[in-house]
C-alpha cells in the first residue's frame, strides 16, 4: 500500500486498544480522515504529545479503507495558544468538523479558512467574525447556500429562513426566528461592524447548524455555557 504525507490538524482523539488512539484528522489534501495511531507504553509518549488539537503537524498515512494507519507524525509549526473564549471557540469549530464534515473529501478552501480561524483565535482578533467566516465556508462545503437576493427585492421588515427554501418574507407569523431585513442586507454585504448585525448572523448560523445536526447537542456549547455561568457567580 502506498504511503502519503500531508499537513494536518488533530480534531479529536479517543482511546482504542492498549497503547492505541483513534484520531480524527483534518488534512490539507484529503479533508477529514480517521486514523489509528500507536502511542507507545510510556505516559510521556512523544507521539501522544503531538496528537493534540491546534498544533500544525505533518502526518504520513497508509491504508485504502476508511480507517487509516498513522505511520509518522511530526510538528509543522508552533501550536496555536488558545485561552478562555478562544479555546472554547476552537473546540467548537473542531466539533463542527467532526460531526458535520464527510470523510475523505478534499476541501482545501475550508482547510485554509480553518488555519486562518485558528490564527485569529490565538490573537483574540475579531473572534466572532472569524467564526462566522469559518461557518460560511463550512456551509458552502456542505452544499448549504444563502441566497440573499430576496432580502433586497422585498420590502418586508423581517424574513424567515427555511432550510429547504431559503429566505422568505415574514408577511405571516411563523413559530420560528424572524431576522431583520437591514441586518440580513448587511450580512450579505459582509458588513459586520454593528453588534446587532453580528447577533443576527450568529442566530441565523445557529439555526442552520442545529438543523444540520438534527438535534444532536454540541459539547463545546455546553462547556462554554458552564464556564460563562461560573464567571457570573
Amino acid at each position: 500500500m502506498q504511503e502519503y504525507s500531508q499537513a494536518a490538524f488533530v480534531l479529536h482523539t479517543r482511546p482504542y486498544r492498549e497503547n492505541q488512539l483513534l484520531v480524527d484528522l483534518f488534512t490539507q489534501h484529503h479533508g477529514k480522515l480517521a486514523a489509528l495511531s500507536y502511542i507507545g507504553h510510556t505516559t510521556k509518549s512523544s507521539r501522544k504529545a503531538l496528537l493534540q488539537p491546534f498544533l500544525p503537524i505533518s502526518v504520513t498515512l497508509k491504508g485504502q479503507h476508511s480507517l487509516k494507519n498513522l505511520l509518522r507524525v511530526e510538528p509543522a509549526g508552533k501550536s496555536f495558544l488558545l485561552q478562555k473564549q478562544a479555546l472554547f471557540s476552537g473546540f467548537y469549530i473542531n466539533e463542527l468538523l467532526v460531526k458535520l464534515l464527510p470523510e475523505n473529501i478534499a476541501c482545501s478552501a475550508l482547510y485554509q479558512q480553518y488555519s486562518l480561524c485558528l490564527q485569529a483565535l490565538a490573537a483574540t482578533d475579531n473572534i466572532e467574525v472569524s467564526l462566522r467566516e469559518f461557518e460560511l465556508i463550512l456551509m458552502d462545503e456542505l452544499g448549504v447556500a444563502f441566497d440573499f437576493s430576496i432580502v433586497f427585492e422585498h420590502q418586508a421588515s423581517g424574513f424567515y429562513y427555511l432550510p429547504d427554501d431559503g429566505f422568505m418574507p415574514a408577511y405571516t407569523k411563523l413559530k420560528q426566528s424572524c431576522y431583520d431585513r437591514q441586518h440580513l442586507q448587511a450580512i450579505a454585504k459582509r458588513d459586520l461592524s454593528c453588534s446587532q448585525v453580528r447577533s443576527t448572523f450568529k442566530a441565523l448560523m445557529r439555526q442552520v447548524i442545529n438543523h444540520l445536526l438534527k438535534g444532536v447537542p454540541l459539547n463545546s456549547r455546553k462547556l462554554f455555557s458552564n464556564e460563562l455561568g461560573k464567571s457570573r457567580r
